[in-house]
């Protein structure tokens, strides 16, 4: 598997609180680390925006439950996902300083 044995379990469920999610310490886990700041970041632009779940999946063409997965930690959001959630948004989620998606 991608990613070895770390992604067997949510990205939330690798925090040694996960209740913290999405500011848990994941330091000792950095793509769950990325993760939590890709779900920091679309929670800040949804509220910002007062956009919903269900508008952003009709705009972007991401399903709804995967973007509440996203946001609640529980999923392993793939390139083409975090893509179409980009474009949609017009902005980048990617957090910077972390390594780009190959």
């Amino acid at each position: 598997m991608v990613g070895g044995r770390a992604r067997s379990a949510a990205p939330r469920e690798l925090a040694e609180d996960p209740q913290a999610w999405p500011h848990a310490d994941l330091a000792a886990y950095p793509a769950a680390a990325v993760v939590q700041q890709i779900a920091a970041a679309l929670a800040g632009v949804l509220d910002e925006r007062r956009l919903s779940l269900r508008g952003l999946a009709a705009a972007s063409g991401v399903n709804r439950q995967s973007i509440a997965d996203l946001l609640a930690g529980r999923s392993w959001p793939d390139v083409a996902t975090i893509a179409l959630l980009e474009t949609a948004l017009g902005l980048r989620l990617w957090p910077q300083g972390a390594p780009a998606p190959r």
